[in-house]
Order: structure tokens, then C-alpha cells, then sequence
């Protein structure tokens, strides 16, 4: 083939095509076997391919011919007319316009022909020979966007009239068709195994929540599907967050188990999957995780559509079988064990079970889930005509045995049980009430506490078990389950409202045998008794109530005396709280005894009740000052710590219900220390408590009287009392150990150790800072409201959000609402980010509208998406304390007040706060900033001089605030007519500002961190405000 030398293009007039011998000139070309070129001198030559000539992948010609032996690269003068261009022949050269006249391309008369050369040729020129496939989108465009293969046709069959006979090619694409027809792509199923060995590549997903708890109050199921086999193991959980502790549990095990190791898993987008320990888990163990994209289950549709079989087997067993819901995971445990054994993997045409451990299963021992049974008692002592069997319900396959887990209808309890005769002839199953079931209840089935699994544990492959009656190929995953693991049965009260159920009625009873969660800890019950009727039946909460008793005897609070004639008798009652950790894990049962205070009357009863007690403003200065003074702070309670107060007056009380003494059963106590319901009994503590303080050399505090101190040479010791709470730390950590022994000594102590859990406050000691904050009453709070599955949002209040009375709005539920507002304000202890949410939403709380709850429910959706953030105070070489005060003008829709907002800092550490509607309206946005500045000076003030105690002195303190007018306000001592309406007690700020006690300084409205406070604010400055507040995510 000859070649043209240049990228040299003639312009001919006899020439019918585009064409080149050049095939080097190409940027894209098709192979054309069939077709000739007919020269002048009547010499032929083949066409071998058809394509587009260009340069770095810029198209310049479209549809070129490539002929054999063509030594010259020709263009067509009739294909550019048809292009409707004009083409302009001049001495030295030619111009080519477009419809409109412009100039388009040049060429240049070289030895009287006309030559381009594409070297040189302009890109602005592009368009000049690819008009012509311009004009089918043209008309692509002018007739509605129809495809091409539609205009194509009717072109080609003349269909229509007016259309051209132009070829319709869908050569590029067009943006607008996308943009409004696109759809998504297709999957289409694999017709090969991608994975050659078992765990080569697992599947993960979870499904939840189900609006029905199970009876484990388990929520979600975590479901792993192997890839190559299809064997899948499913794992029920309370939280999501509980996916990863589960999943490294079950990798180990099967690991292990088949020798294998895992390569690759694949999960979607979830946060329990990309953030929770997985990213370094995989790093760790050199495992690929793969995430789908977002919004398409398609690429994780292995899992998905496991998890559609689960739930459909599971809901058929349950409806068959005529089972509650709450019995969904027991089903969906063994639909997935049934469906390892009996569903063959596509392509390869085994059984899920046979592929992972190489043997056929059997399944010869299945039996029809919820089917009744008999079961053969022989754990008892049976008399010669006591019935042999017990009636009972099959609910699955026992773990690492041969038998079968059914519930025992006589004892309530579940069983794992071999010697057992099955019923299969009728799968619905008749619960009838029990005859102590005198309150209504509605099935007898509902009484079961049957605790689901926490997973479905993987099979083993049990060599030496060949006899396979039951499934004992399986290495347990979840706790060993026993007989006595399982709760009793509890009753509900026909229509009672499940929201007055204390607890979950669903979760089993945590016994002595059970508590494997804290095996260090008393046994406890997980059911708070009503009354002391229900306390007396159980014995965990009798052996709580001895040890209150106990501790009467102990510290010698009363003395048992005949019957006063003429003197009051105060009754006494019992009080029952599950004491949780900051896990939200029950610890102990503590039964409290309280006298019945209502009935006294003061001046007979009792003299002064008032006891001071630390307000949180001093909690967070202490824990500011320790990351100062880089000292770890402790905690102790010390335990009944009212019955170490002593009273002066003659006080008799009952004797305590249920522990009456039967030789003097007339008789009453007569008290000789204080007792908890006792008015005096507070003070009678903080007097004892403070006293003792006193003598062993403390200080207490001038202004915060529940601080006390201790000087040592260089070294301080500071102890905060919060009732009979106590935290304390100091500079040298002997002094701490001193401490501790002499109240040992004193007092007896049920917690002591390094603060965590605080008045509600998790908190937690690093070596760069302390973080504070509320994730666990978060997290209850979101369950609360049935909010933990809402959609996050960015800010707790949208900028656009005007609340006022919504007159015309409809009504929603007063006790829920304030109920929110409630738990919001005292969530506000650590996130000051919500607080000017709440406390515009707590405004409504007489009349609640729909929009007023949609306020508060914004306010949760923020929560859910900000869990785990908190305060974060950062350690410090120098703890300045300054304030930043704000408020805006009007901003009450209903009266018009304006809304004040503080927020004072000691060194970066954020430690006081608020935001509060004004009590007078103000006149004008100076007044507004005025008066707010009078409220931050006060507690300012307050601070000062509390930190004094803890020998740090502040000569002149500054605040921030951006009104230059209320500055000059606060620097003028003057009275005139524009500051003579404001209240008095509002200038006193004056006063501080003239001897130097408090500096006012100007700060941009960029830089008022107070500003988060007043108003609704954009996403940006937000979170811009908010760090700088110091709240921020947890990330240890």
C-alpha cells in the first residue's frame, strides 16, 4: 500500500468521497472488504475501510474512505456542499463559510490546487467538517428526543415527510436524554462460580429493625453468606453497633475450623460496616473489604436476596404454626440452619452444607418447627403415678450435642432434650391461658421468655459424630444455654400500656446462673418490683432488701421501742432501682428504705432541710482545672450515706413492710440518724459529711460550699461533694491515697476507682484531655422516641424555622412532648450545641403543636448523626477564664423579647453556658446586648471567685461581645433618656467595668462564639461555632 507522505489534504472537485491511502492518518477506522474507487484515467482501486481522521483524539474528518494504493489524501469539494457550507474560491487561496457567513476553514493554492494541511489545521475550525453529523441530533432534538434507531427508520423508509435522507448514528451522547432518561443498569446473573474455595469471599448485610423485638430484645440480624458455598450464618442484635465484636468472634472459629482463611468480604455502606472496627481489622488481618455502591443492593444481591429467603421461611413457619412474633429469631435460626442443609448452590448443584465440609448432610432427624412434643422427664423424682412426660413445643437443634431445644410448657423453661416424642400431624399449635391466669391474659404462648440466640453459630465437621441424629456439626457462637439460663414467665395485664412496663417484659431475667456479664458482681434480678408484694416473691430482691437492713444495724440508726402515746408515727416504704453502669448494664439491685417525709410538718418535725449541693458549673471547672494541673480525678459513693447523719429531734418511724418483727409486732423505731425521705435528712449528711471534712484539715469553699480543699506544702488536694457522691483529685497522688483510707475509715464505700460515670456524665481521662459526654442517654433517648432509625441531619434547627403558638396547628400529646423537652434539657449537661433548639422548643410546652414536635424531632435527627460527640477539654499551659456574650433582637414571634446566650470559658475548656429568653422587651438591639451582657458579667463573677479556692486569681477578666453600642454603654456611667428604662439591676455591670473587675472587648460577628446560642444557624457556620465551643466526635 502507498502511503501519503504528509497529513497534506487536496480540495477536489471530481472527487465524490473523503478519501486517504494514508491509513496512519486514522483515529478510528472500520475494516471495509467490499467496494472500488474508479480514478480519472479509468484505473480502479479497492476500498478497504471506512473511518474518522484526526490528531490526539480530536476528530477533524468524518467518514474517510482508506482505498489501496491511493497516494494522495483528497476532499471531497461536493461532500462539503452537502454539509450546506460555501465554498469560496479566491487567486491564493479558498474560504469555506457556514450557513451564516462565518469563515470557517482555509486553504491554501499550492501549484494551482488547493492544500490543507491538518498539521497545522486550528481546532476553533473543528466544527467545519462534522456539521453534517450535527444535523441528525439537530433533528434528534427538534423531534422530542426520540432515539435514533426510530429516526433512523423512518428516514430510511420515508415514513415522513420533510425529513432528510441524512444517516442517523448515535455517535455521541446527549446530555439532556440523560439527564431524563436514564435508567439503571442491568444486572444480570453470573453464569460461573467467581470463588473457587470456601472464604474466599464473604458476604455481609444486616436486616433491621424489626418493629417487633424478639424475646432477647434483640432488633437486627447480621447475616454472612460464603460465597463459593452459600453456607450462611445469621447473628442476632440489640444494636448495630455489635456487628464487628460478633463477626471477629465467628472469623476466628471458622478459621479455625476449616483451616482456610478469609480474603476478601463485601458488605454495603452502613456505618456499622465502614466505621465500627472494621477498616482496622481488615488492615490487620490483610482481609479486602469491598463496599457496594450506594443505593444499588444489586452489587451485594447475594446476601440480599438470603435475607428475603430468611425472613419469607421464617414468616411461613411462624404463620403455620400460629406462633407469636417475638419469635421471629428462633424461626430465622433454624431456616438458616435448614437451608445450609437442603438448598443446593447454583452451578455447582451441592448442598451449601456438602461444598463447605465435604460430606452429604443428613436430614433425617428434621422436624416441623413449632410442632408439639413430649417430653420424657426424667430430671425429677417422679412418684409411681406422676405423669412420665411433659408437654412441650419443638423450636430447634441443639448446639455441639445430639438432641433438640424445646420449651417446657410445665416448668417454662427451654430444654435440650433427646429423648423426646414428636407430633407433626397438625403445625398449629393451640396455646391455652394457664389457670393462675387470672388478669386476662391474651395467649398463653405470650408468657414465654424465651431468649433468642445471639447468633447462629457455624457448623463443624464433626468427623467422628457419624451416627448425625441432630446437628452436631455446629461450633457455638453464642452463650451455652441451660435450662436455668431461661426466665420464667411474666404476665401482662390485658390492655396495659406497654410504654408503664419498667424494662423490657421481653428480655430474660438475669439469675445466678445466667450473669454471665459481670461474674464479680451479686447476682441480680432484671425486673423492678412495683411493690414490696412483688420484691418479697423474688429472691434477689430479698436479699437487697436484707442488706439495706444490714446496714441500719451497722451504722445504728434506730432502736426498736414500744408505741409513743401522743407522738407521730412516720410510715416507711420501700423503693426499688436497678443501679446500671455507664454501659447501661444492670450492676446491682438496690432496695432503698425511705420514710414517708410528706407527713411532716415543719417546726414540729424538722427545723432546716436546706443541704447545698454542686451545681454542674463547678463539676466541669474541676475537670478544666485538672487537665491544667495534668491529675487524674476519682470518684466514691459512699454507701446509705443518709443514715450517717445524725438529728437532734425525736422522730419514730414503722417498721419496715414485710420484715415486721413477729415478737413485737406493735412496736416502732425510734431513729437516732437521719433516714432517706426525712426532710433533715440531707443537711443531717452534709453537716456529718462537712464536719468531718473540717477536722481532718479541709478548707471549705467561701463561695461553692460543697468544694473543699486541702493545702500540703506545694501539693492541693480538691474533694467535690454532690450528696453522697464524691469526685476528688490532686496535684500529688498520695495525697488522693491518704484520702481514700481516712473515709474507709469513716464511711462505708460501695464504688470508689477513677471517675467515668458521673450525675449521668461518661467521662473520659487521656493523657492529652478529658472528653465528656451523654452517648449512652443518647443513644436511650433516640430508642425512647423510637428515633434510632431516623435519617441525620446537619444542625438541630433549619435557619428557615419561625416557631410560634401555631394556633390553627394540630394538637399532639402533652405528656410526650414535655417528656422530650425534659430529656433534651438535661442532655444539654454536655452538648451546648442543641441548647437554643430545646429551649425554643421548651417555650410550647403548655400547648404543643405538630410543628413544635417537628422542631424537636429535627433536634433527634441531629442527635442520631452526632452520637458520639461531646466537650472536649484539651490539656493547657495557661487557664485564662473568659466570656463571650450574645443575643439577638426580637426574636420571640409571640411577645417579641430577644433571646440572650452566653458562654465562658476556663482556658479552651467550655465550662458554663446558656441560652434564655429575656424577661422585659428590649428596645433596641444595644438594650437587647446590653442586658445579655449583664447576665454573663454575673456569672462571670461567680466563677472568679469560686476559683479562688482553687488558688487561681484573675485580676481583670475579659468579655467578648460585637456591639461597639453596648460596649460604650457599659463604659458610660451617665443616665440618659436611651438607658433610663433599663432595669437597674442591669448595670451593675458598670460598676464592675469602672474598678477593672470586668474588661469589655469587641469581637466580630464571625468570632461570637455566643452566636450558636440565639439563632438558627447555616451548616457552615454551625459547625464552624461549634468547634469552636470544643464540642466535637469522640475519637478514641
Amino acid at each position: 500500500m502507498n502511503i501519503a507522505k504528509e497529513s497534506k489534504w487536496f480540495i477536489d472537485s471530481g472527487c465524490s468521497r473523503h478519501m486517504t491511502g494514508d491509513a496512519s492518518q486514522f483515529i478510528k477506522l472500520k475494516q471495509k472488504a467490499s467496494g472500488k474507487v474508479t480514478f480519472g484515467d479509468d484505473n480502479k482501486a479497492k476500498t478497504v475501510g471506512i473511518g474518522d481522521v484526526g490528531k490526539n483524539d480530536q476528530t477533524f474528518i468524518h467518514n474517510v474512505l482508506l482505498v489501496d494504493n491511493l497516494s494522495y489524501n483528497l476532499l471531497s469539494l461536493s461532500q462539503l456542499c452537502d454539509r450546506n457550507l460555501f465554498v469560496l474560491f479566491k487567486k491564493l487561496e479558498c474560504l469555506i463559510f457556514d450557513s451564516k457567513f462565518n469563515i470557517i476553514f482555509k486553504g491554501k493554492r499550492v501549484n494551482d490546487v488547493y492544500v490543507v494541511y491538518l498539521e497545522n489545521f486550528d481546532s476553533s475550525y473543528l466544527k467545519c467538517l462534522k456539521v453534517a453529523n450535527e444535523d441528525p441530533w439537530l433533528w434528534h432534538r427538534r423531534l422530542c428526543h426520540f432515539n435514533m434507531d426510530l429516526l433512523k427508520e423512518i428516514s430510511k423508509k420515508e415514513l415522513v415527510r420533510g425529513l432528510p435522507k441524512i444517516k442517523f448514528e448515535k455517535d455521541r451522547i446527549c446530555d439532556a436524554c440523560q439527564f431524563g432518561k436514564q435508567v439503571k443498569v442491568s444486572f444480570k446473573p453470573k453464569k460461573c462460580v467467581s470463588t473457587s474455595k470456601p472464604l474466599e469471599l464473604l458476604h455481609l448485610d444486616l436486616f433491621g429493625p424489626t418493629q417487633t423485638a424478639s424475646l432477647g430484645g434483640k432488633r437486627y440480624c447480621f447475616v454472612i453468606v460464603d460465597d463459593y458455598s452459600r453456607y450462611t450464618w445469621v447473628i442476632f442484635l440489640a444494636h448495630k453497633d455489635d456487628a464487628f465484636k460478633n463477626f471477629t468472634s465467628l472469623f476466628a472459629k471458622v478459621q479455625n475450623l476449616l483451616g482456610l482463611k478469609i480474603v476478601r468480604i463485601r458488605s454495603d455502606n452502613g456505618t456499622e460496616f465502614k466505621f465500627c472496627g472494621f477498616p482496622e481489622f481488615c488492615d490487620h488481618n490483610g482481609i479486602t473489604h469491598e463496599f457496594s455502591i450506594a443505593r444499588v443492593p444489586q452489587q451485594n444481591g447475594v446476601v440480599e436476596r438470603k435475607n428475603r429467603t430468611l425472613q419469607e421461611a421464617a414468616r411461613t413457619m411462624l404463620s403455620e404454626c400460629n406462633l407469636p412474633k417475638y419469635f421471629w429469631a428462633e424461626a430465622i435460626n433454624t431456616a438458616c440452619y435448614t437451608m445450609n442443609r437442603v438448598l443446593l448452590r447454583p452451578i455447582l448443584n451441592k448442598t451449601s452444607y456438602e461444598l463447605m465440609f465435604d460430606k452429604k448432610p443428613v436430614v433425617g432427624y428434621f422436624k416441623v418447627f413449632g410442632c408439639k412434643c413430649f417430653i420424657l422427664n426424667i430430671k425429677e423424682h417422679l412418684g409411681k403415678f406422676d405423669k412420665k412426660s411433659d408437654e412441650g413445643i419443638f423450636l430447634g437443634y441443639c448446639e455441639n450435642k445430639r438432641g433438640f431445644r424445646v420449651y417446657n410448657r410445665r416448668t417454662l423453661i427451654i430444654e435440650e432434650a433427646i429423648h423426646i416424642t414428636f407430633d407433626e400431624s397438625n403445625g398449629d399449635i393451640s396455646m391455652s391461658c394457664g389457670e393462675d391466669d387470672d388478669t386476662g391474659v391474651q395467649e398463653g404462648l405470650k408468657k414465654l421468655a424465651i431468649n433468642d440466640h445471639d447468633s447462629a453459630s457455624p457448623e463443624t465437621d464433626s468427623k467422628d459424630n457419624d451416627a448425625q441424629i441432630s446437628p452436631a456439626e455446629e461450633v457455638n457462637n453464642r452463650d451455652t444455654t441451660t435450662p436455668n439460663d431461661l426466665p420464667r414467665a411474666w404476665k401482662f395485664a390485658h390492655n396495659h400500656p406497654r410504654e408503664l412496663i419498667i424494662g423490657d417484659p421481653s428480655e430474660k431475667v438475669r439469675t445466678r446462673s445466667s450473669r454471665h456479664l459481670i461474674d464479680n458482681l451479686a447476682f441480680v434480678s432484671h425486673i423492678e418490683p412495683k411493690n414490696v408484694v412483688d420484691a418479697l416473691n423474688d429472691e434477689h430482691w430479698i436479699l437487697a432488701m436484707e442488706e439495706e437492713l444490714i446496714q441500719f444495724e451497722r451504722n445504728k440508726v434506730w432502736t426498736l421501742v414500744a408505741r409513743p402515746q401522743g407522738h407521730p408515727i412516720i410510715g416507711t416504704k420501700w423503693v426499688f432501682r436497678n443501679k446500671m453502669n455507664d454501659k447501661g448494664e444492670i450492676v446491682r439491685n438496690k432496695a432503698r428504705l425511705v420514710a414517708k417525709g410528706y407527713t411532716q410538718e415543719e417546726g414540729i418535725d424538722f427545723d432546716e432541710s436546706f443541704a447545698p449541693v454542686a451545681r454542674l458549673e463547678s463539676i466541669r471547672m474541676f475537670l478544666a482545672f485538672a487537665c491544667f494541673k495534668n491529675f487524674k480525678l476519682f470518684q466514691m459513693d459512699v454507701k446509705s450515706a443518709f443514715l450517717n447523719g445524725f438529728i437532734d429531734q425525736e422522730v419514730y418511724v414503722d417498721q419496715p413492710p414485710g420484715f415486721e418483727n413477729e415478737s413485737y409486732p406493735d412496736h416502732v423505731f425510734k431513729l437516732s440518724k437521719a433516714l432517706y425521705g426525712l426532710k433533715q435528712a440531707p443537711r443531717a449528711w452534709y453537716e456529718r459529711l462537712s464536719g468531718f471534712l473540717i477536722e481532718n484539715g479541709f478548707k471549705r469553699g467561701i463561695v461553692d460550699t460543697t468544694l473543699f480543699t486541702k493545702q500540703s506544702s506545694q501539693d492541693l488536694l480538691i474533694v467535690q461533694i454532690y450528696v453522697d457522691d464524691i469526685i476528688f483529685g490532686a496535684t500529688n497522688e498520695n495525697l488522693c491515697k491518704d484520702f481514700s483510707i481516712i473515709m474507709q475509715k469513716e464511711f462505708e464505700m460501695s464504688m470508689m476507682g477513677e471517675l467515668n460515670f458521673f450525675l449521668g456524665l461518661q467521662v473520659i481521662q487521656t493523657h492529652d484531655g478529658t472528653f465528656i459526654n451523654q452517648t449512652k442517654y443518647t443513644m436511650e433517648l433516640l430508642k425512647r422516641f423510637r428515633m434510632e432509625d431516623s435519617k441525620p441531619v446537619g444542625t438541630p434547627m433549619c435557619t428557615s424555622t419561625k416557631l410560634d403558638k401555631d394556633e390553627e396547628g394540630i394538637k399532639v400529646e402533652e405528656k410526650k412532648y414535655r417528656g422530650m423537652i425534659g430529656s433534651l434539657l438535661y442532655l444539654t449537661a454536655s452538648r451546648p450545641d442543641i441548647m437554643f433548639a430545646v429551649c425554643l422548643c421548651a417555650r410550647f410546652q403548655s400547648c404543643p403543636k405538630e410543628s413544635h414536635l417537628n422542631a424537636v424531632k429535627r433536634i433527634l435527627r441531629y442527635l442520631k448523626g452526632t452520637l458520639n460527640f461531646g466537650l472536649w477539654y484539651p490539656k493547657c499551659h495557661e487557664l485564662p477564664l473568659c466570656g463571650f456574650s450574645d443575643a439577638d433582637f426580637g426574636g420571640c414571634k409571640i411577645d417579641r423579647k430577644s433571646t440572650t446566650g452566653i458562654c465562658n470559658f476556663l482556658g479552651n475548656c467550655l465550662v458554663s453556658w446558656f441560652s434564655k429568653k429575656q424577661n422585659a422587651i428590649s428596645l433596641s438591639t444595644t438594650e437587647a446586648e446590653y442586658v445579655a451582657a449583664g447576665a454573663c458579667c454575673a456569672q462571670l463573677l461567680w466563677m472568679k471567685n469560686t476559683l479562688n479556692d482553687f488558688g487561681l486569681v484573675y485580676e481583670c477578666v475579659p468579655m467578648y461581645y460585637d456591639n461597639t453600642s453596648a460596649i460604650n454603654l457599659t463604659k458610660n456611667p451617665i443616665q440618659h433618656s436611651r438607658t433610663k428604662h433599663i432595669d437597674i439591676k442591669h448595670h451593675f455591670i458598670r460598676d464592675l467595668v469602672s474598678k477593672g473587675v470586668i474588661r469589655v472587648e469587641f469581637v466580630c460577628s464571625k468570632e461570637q462564639i455566643a452566636d450558636i446560642l440565639t439563632k438558627a444557624l447555616p451548616l457552615d457556620q454551625f459547625v464552624s461555632l461549634r468547634t469552636k465551643l470544643g464540642v466535637s466526635e469522640k475519637m478514641f
